[in-house]
């Protein structure tokens, strides 16, 4: 079984940002990967400086050159599906039917969306169906827009966007849980409240043109955002007993450990701000303090 000081499961951005810290303080780093990041559909990234405007792909195509060039940082294509804690440290197997070892580990495994049963949603995810005004909005500013959303969070949603646009629908995809209030102030904005549930999605190449409710209405539709529920992509965590917050994300303090003695985590999977400049900027203060910790362990 091949030894690693720490081993990295996920390689998108912030696995990618955690290797790099790890492997310029001469770590010896394995990253699993599998290579299904979770902007795969979205053509372009933005809002992130230097690089605004560029495609997700050649971004981590970059990252991954990069990376590749500390000698101590090594790659497995494969992926990450059992975890187990061992006296020193942990194993880690994946689905080629390898196992690896570390005495540290680091999630930035993302999170998984659960969509609804919308013909036509996955298909436009991250192209017309969007997450993150900050990421996309101005991209698509004064377009067609709705929001699948309810009660609180989809309330507060479509007021975000109103900065982006005024052309805009609030899509509860079933009985209204806006209380009166909102409903007013909506009202008094001219954003109109749809209840009934939709159908399917109407689109080209993932480009949205319309929305089919159930009741048979077509209605020209440009741009969804969509509040999804998720889960954690990777389950190794909770198996290695890391603990979740009541959103569902896993616990960190301010170092980047989980509850999980020797185990990090940063990323998607530990923050609702899904954007490229945050996931690195928290993989690379996650590898700092993991490569403080060993130093502070050897130094002792």
């Amino acid at each position: 079984m091949k030894r690693f000081e720490v081993i990295v499961i996920g390689g998108s951005y912030a696995g990618m940002a955690a290797a790099m810290a790890l492997g310029r303080a001469l770590r010896k780093v394995l990253v699993i990967d599998d290579n299904q990041p979770a902007n795969r559909q979205t053509p372009f990234a933005h809002n992130f400086l230097t690089q605004d405007g560029s495609p997700p792909a050649e971004l981590r195509g970059l990252a991954r050159e990069q990376v590749s060039q500390y000698p101590s940082i090594h790659f497995h294509e494969g992926r990450a599906i059992a975890g187990n804690k061992t006296k020193n440290g942990f194993v880690i197997e994946t689905n080629t039917g390898e196992s690896f070892y570390a005495g540290r580990l680091v999630f930035a495994t993302g999170i998984k969306d659960l969509f609804p049963p919308i013909e036509g949603i996955t298909e436009c995810w991250g192209i017309s169906v969007l997450h993150c005004p900050y990421c996309h909005g101005y991209e698509v500013a004064g377009q067609t827009t709705a929001v699948l959303g309810n009660g609180d969070a989809g309330f507060e949603f479509v007021r975000l966007l109103s900065n982006w646009t005024k052309d805009l629908t609030l899509f509860t995809n079933g009985p209204s849980a806006l209380s009166f209030s909102q409903s007013s102030l909506l009202c008094k904005h001219s954003i109109d409240v749809v209840e009934t549930e939709i159908d399917c999605l109407e689109h080209t190449g993932g480009k949205l043109t319309h929305v089919m409710f159930r009741d048979g209405v077509l209605q020209p539709l440009q741009v969804l955002y969509a509040l999804l529920p998720f889960e954690q992509h990777c389950s190794i965590p909770m198996t290695l007993g890391c603990e979740l917050t009541e959103t569902g994300y896993l616990v960190i303090d301010a170092t980047f450990k989980t509850t999980v003695e020797g185990v990090y985590a940063c990323g998607d999977n530990t923050s609702r701000v899904r954007t490229l400049a945050n996931a690195i900027a928290m993989g690379t203060t996650a590898g700092m303090m993991l490569n403080k910790e060993l130093v502070a362990d050897s130094f002792s």
